[in-house]
């Protein structure tokens, strides 16, 4: 609390009026109580029941902004890579004339884990779950209207007889119909290997960071992305098979070869996005960390508590 006096005005003031200075002492007293038992934790003060008095209110508010971009990147493309999922497949590249396809619902998938990271480095472990868990909310929002658009009538030709939608000269449905087919195959799939996934990447992702006291930012970086991923693509690709029966699997060939070529090629493709992600992760969590005011254990200099332990 600041009355705009200077000490000289305090003191003359006080001794006219001893009620004045009994309330100087008061203030003094709260000042002094507030500035050393202000609640810092692991997320930022701004988000919880009792704001940190030492944080300024512009920074407060940057904070705010920062977690909605990332939560707003993080939750927009996990709805576009369940819309996109499997429509269609593409090559990356060709080795010796084995071509290397992954599903176009994959190419942006790996900016979810980057998403989480920064999350998790800049936010804490429990903003970070917050996130993963209104993602599984949007998966089920999405699962739902793209059922409910199935449902409802429409001005599609229908045949008397069965009451069926007709099917186009190449047999096939109306659009819609053919993209939900796929969604909700991969809409399920993915509700299954991303609650689990992410939550690995999570956990994986503050194991690392405390067994190393929050140093080396690589190892948990890629840590617990490559262990995720793993998970995720391995589950995606068997449920999205066994469960849907979408993907566009040869019945002339042996069945788990080619589930073990999807699985792999998805894998590879997510294990060089999180490679190369590793800088531009450092980039953000350094200047992050000074455009938040946060306390980076990785960046610390030696006036900061953390050079003391680094050495």
């Amino acid at each position: 609390m600041n009355c705009g006096l200077e000490v000289r005005d305090r003191r003359l003031l006080a001794s006219a009026c001893p009620t004045l200075c009994a309330h100087f002492a008061w203030v003094a007293q709260c000042d002094k109580t507030m500035s050393s038992t202000a609640p810092v934790s692991d997320d930022l003060a701004v988000f919880d029941a009792v704001p940190d008095a030492t944080v300024p209110g512009h920074i407060q508010e940057r904070r705010a902004i920062v977690f909605l971009i990332l939560s707003g990147l993080f939750l927009g493309t996990l709805g576009m890579l369940n819309i996109l999922g499997i429509s269609r497949f593409v090559k990356i590249f060709s080795y010796h004339g084995l071509d290397i396809t992954v599903a176009v619902g994959a190419l942006p998938y790996p900016l979810t884990f980057l998403c989480t990271d920064l999350l998790s480095e800049l936010y804490g472990q429990r903003r970070a779950n917050q996130v993963v868990w209104v993602g599984l909310l949007l998966n089920v929002w999405v699962f739902f209207i793209v059922w409910l658009g199935g449902v409802l009538p429409g001005f599609e030709a229908t045949d008397p007889a069965t009451g069926e939608i007709v099917r186009d000269a190449a047999d096939r449905l109306p659009v819609f119909f053919e993209i939900r087919a796929l969604t909700f195959g991969t809409v399920f799939a993915s509700m299954c290997a991303y609650l689990t996934a992410q939550f690995v990447d999570v956990q994986l992702f503050h194991f690392w960071k405390n067994l190393t006291q929050g140093k080396y930012l690589w190892l948990r970086n890629n840590g617990s992305t490559l262990l995720s991923q793993l998970v995720d693509t391995s589950a995606v690709v068997l449920i999205t098979h066994f469960f849907a029966g979408v993907l566009p699997i040869d019945p002339a060939q042996a069945l788990w070869p080619q589930l073990f070529l999807f699985i792999a090629y998805g894998y590879a493709f997510k294990l060089v996005a999180a490679l190369l992600d590793t800088g531009p992760f450092y980039a953000c969590v350094y200047g992050l960390s000074k455009y938040l005011w946060i306390e980076s254990p990785v960046f610390a200099t030696p006036s900061q508590p953390q050079a003391d332990d680094a050495s």
